[in-house]
């Protein structure tokens, strides 16, 4: 943590000369002659250090894998809108139809473009790119993806649990989360090797990888046909106590995600104790509504859901507490927004009669990418951007920025319209009709611009990979940092 002694786990809270994506200390492109690096935040304009001497490979690495993944699924989506606008289509691929084509689709968007980033923000935590860890990191990606590509092809092949998102069966409940216990034994080797920072970092972290150690083994637990949630009778879907367990969950996340990213901006914010404060609050409310079949006629169940509108304006106050790196601020804006619009909408949603109408129609498709799509997308390419840098211009071009976002806001829209007529009349998107052709057509068009801006991104981040500095990044930076890690203080510089 260089000089400092907050609890933050960025790992370097430094002042020094911005660094090229090689790892050799340089002047950035256009950047004025200073031995600092601006991290101002939009909503702070103080200055901040950088939070790494060198941009390793492992964040390019982890990008171009969870984009490979993201940019295939989204091809998958894009083959499902032609299967449902043209059912003819189906035909064309003998068994592996619709019911097939739909689980792979989910389960790579989740455990391959939706889990990989994070991979990337834990590797910060512990410091992996900092040490002889960092060997692995590619091995351990590799790992990963073949491990998930293994269980898609039997998805594809019809062997699934028919459980949402845990559909794994055979040799293959057990495949993947070996692969995550790949995860842990690379960061429990980095913590090993690692620098001892503070007392309280250290704790944090050695806590984290227990809790890090269930995580394959709930998820085997979890992917048992004899285990189920607790079931809302009046809809068939989740209670409201099980959408707030899930969605604190998500608050947790948030809440932590900085600490490993960046620092606290000086003077603190008080939102950062306000926060955990409500969220501690709530997580006593969750345990006492207990785990059980209630339907959400129950007051008790959409009130207690209502106490996450909190977090819509509280969310935003919390991360303007932190210094970020200017080339996030479009990504954060952006999930924000989405983080905004998905915290009202569940709520509403899941009042009564408005969730009969709703419940396992187009507008629950419409949701899901509202959650997916929208604020996990927007948050996970926050995070790469602060991660890589200067080197997060992979995402940060205009032309696709816009084209995903407007992409999945278009997506909603048109999935909310065909959910509520579908409400009304089961038969709207069984039967071709002229509106719902209409829908359906607009539905693949947003879908293609969504799969134009992963493809870009791809390809950016394949060019990223080819560069000289990566094909063969050099290791004077990492055996600086090895031997002078100690000596590095607050407001020193390395030349």
């Amino acid at each position: 943590m260089g000089g400092s002694v907050s609890l933050d786990l960025s790992n370097a809270p430094l002042q020094q000369q911005p660094v090229s994506s090689s790892g050799i200390l340089s002047k950035a492109p256009g950047a004025q002659s200073k031995n600092t690096c601006d991290l101002s935040c939009g909503e702070s304009e103080g200055k901040a250090a950088d939070l790494n001497l060198h941009h390793p490979r492992s964040y390019a690495d982890v990008a171009f894998h969870s984009l490979a993944w993201l940019t295939f699924a989204n091809a998958i989506g894009v083959l499902l809108a032609i299967m449902l606008l043209f059912p003819a289509v189906n035909r064309l691929f003998d068994t592996f139809t619709y019911g097939r084509w739909i689980i792979v689709h989910m389960n790579l968007d989740l455990y391959g473009w939706s889990s990989l980033p994070l991979l990337a923000f834990l590797f910060k935590v512990y410091a992996v790119d900092r040490s002889a860890a960092a060997a692995w990191v590619r091995p351990i990606l590799w790992i990963w993806s073949t491990a998930l590509g293994l269980c898609g092809l039997s998805w594809l092949t019809g062997h699934s649990s028919g459980k949402l998102f845990l559909d794994f069966t055979g040799y293959f409940r057990i495949l993947f989360p070996l692969a995550i216990f790949s995860v842990w034994l690379l960061l429990a080797y980095a913590y090993a090797r690692a620098q001892r920072t503070t007392r309280a970092a250290n704790i944090g972290r050695l806590a984290g990888l227990a809790l890090l150690l269930f995580v394959p083994v709930i998820l085997y637990i979890a992917a048992s046909p004899n285990l189920y949630p607790p079931i809302n009778p009046a809809s068939g879907g989740p209670t409201g106590a099980s959408q707030l367990e899930s969605t604190l969950v998500i608050i947790a996340i948030l809440l932590l995600l900085p600490f490993g990213l960046t620092s606290r901006n000086r003077p603190r914010s008080g939102a950062i104790t306000v926060s955990w404060i409500i969220f501690a609050a709530e997580s006593l409310l969750c345990l006492g509504l207990g785990r059980a079949d209630v339907s959400n006629h129950r007051p008790t169940q959409f009130i207690s859901l209502a106490s996450l509108l909190v977090w819509i304006p509280l969310i935003p106050a919390y991360f303007a507490a932190f210094q970020w790196r200017p080339s996030t601020r479009r990504w954060r804006i952006a999930f924000l927004a989405w983080w905004a619009i998905l915290v009202l909408t569940g709520w509403v949603l899941f009042l009564p009669s408005i969730l009969e109408h709703f419940k396992f129609t187009d507008g629950l498709v419409g949701h899901s990418i509202l959650a997916m799509a929208g604020f996990v997308s927007a948050l996970l390419i926050f995070v790469m951007v602060q991660l890589l840098g200067e080197d997060g211009w992979i995402f940060n071009r205009t032309w696709s920025f816009y084209a995903w976002n407007l992409g999945v806001l278009a997506y909603v829209v048109l999935m909310s319209i065909a959910g509520w007529r579908e409400g009304s009349d089961p038969a709207f998107t069984i039967l071709p009709g002229a509106f719902r052709n209409i829908l359906y057509t607009l539905r693949l068009v947003s879908g293609i611009f969504m799969f134009a801006a992963s493809a870009e991104w791809l390809i950016a981040a394949s060019q990223l990979l080819r560069e000289p500095a990566y094909a063969n990044p050099p290791l004077e930076p990492v055996a600086l940092l090895a031997t002078a890690g100690h000596g590095v203080q607050e407001g020193k510089s390395y030349a």
